[in-house]
């Protein structure tokens, strides 16, 4: 097994840099051409500017305007942020040992970095603020959902946790808050077929073998809203917002289902009100039974119009 190359440049904002391989031939004869054509996203201007101040580098140092093409090389660079709209709100760990951490997400954070989201995550808030530059998620929350979330400390023992969520050995439970309906049973199991195309925002529901399964259980309701605990067994893209929908129950502050509206990143009012409550699992390196509960709550609950406002 070949080991990774070690990156020449070191982490900035808790991220690595990005790193490209060259291709084995090519008809560049220098490596600016090659990276013009590689990254149309990026203007012409902005590539000759990173190489002369140096922004590029190969195994052996900086790489120069002029420097020439070299198949099968390596270079590393950080990519340009974009202007993001700052996450007014903190997010707490709630556990830390040796090997991981449990943090409590709050709304409108991502969890890892993507697209318009680079510092407001909780991956690079927590590496930044513990001075923890690997540290890496065992799975993830929606943007837009609030709760829990292991995060591995420890790179030698990141598979078993991340394995421990691909092969369905942790108990989730999250709470939700939408309508009650009287004349819906609970509770009751829901089992469909949930797509996600590349590119499409949102997920559906489609005709097929299921492959989500979600078990749904009224907790207690007053003044027309209902507080759920749904436990999914599945953990197909957005299913309990889709669940919940397809029962005519969308969880309040859902701008995907059933229908999507467009939210601008600033807009901060009527968050999702979706919690990942708690987290249990018997930890795969030490063999212990751990249990974690968030210590959010759902300000639609509490406070309707407190969450209608936003803070």
């Amino acid at each position: 097994m070949r080991r990774k190359l070690r990156p020449p440049l070191p982490p900035r904002h808790g991220l690595d840099p990005a790193r490209l391989k060259m291709p084995a031939e090519g008809p560049w004869t220098t490596l600016r051409e090659h990276l013009v054509e590689r990254l149309p996203r990026v203007a012409p201007e902005r590539i000759a500017e990173m190489l002369r101040e140096d922004r590029i580098v190969g195994l052996d140092g900086p790489l120069g305007v002029d420097s020439p093409f070299v198949p099968d090389s390596f270079i590393w660079f950080h990519r340009d942020l974009p202007d993001e709209v700052e996450v007014p709100f903190e997010i707490s760990v709630l556990h830390r040992d040796e090997h991981f951490l449990i943090a409590d997400k709050p709304h409108f954070l991502a969890t890892i970095p993507r697209g318009r989201h680079i510092l407001q995550t909780a991956l690079v808030r927590l590496r930044r603020e513990l001075d923890l530059p690997r540290l890496t998620p065992a799975h993830r929350l929606d943007r837009v959902t609030a709760g829990l979330i292991l995060f591995v400390i420890t790179p030698e023992v990141r598979g078993r946790y991340q394995t421990m969520f691909r092969d369905r050995l942790v108990h989730k439970e999250y709470e939700a808050i939408a309508r009650y309906d009287p004349e819906l049973a609970m509770p009751r199991e829901i089992s469909s077929r949930i797509v996600k195309e590349r590119g499409v925002i949102a997920a559906q529901e489609v005709d097929g073998p299921p492959n989500a399964e979600t078990r749904v259980e009224l907790i207690e309701h007053r003044d027309g809203l209902g507080r759920y605990r749904l436990l999914p067994a599945t953990g197909r893209t957005h299913q309990l917002r889709l669940h919940m929908s397809g029962l005519g129950l969308p969880i309040l502050g859902d701008d995907f289902y059933p229908e999507l509206t467009e939210t601008p990143l600033d807009d901060f009012t009527e968050p999702l009100q979706l919690l990942a409550k708690v987290l249990e699992f018997t930890d795969p390196v030490t063999g212990e039974r751990r249990r974690f509960e968030s210590r959010r709550t759902l300000d639609a609950w509490t406070d309707l119009d407190a969450w209608r406002r936003g803070p």
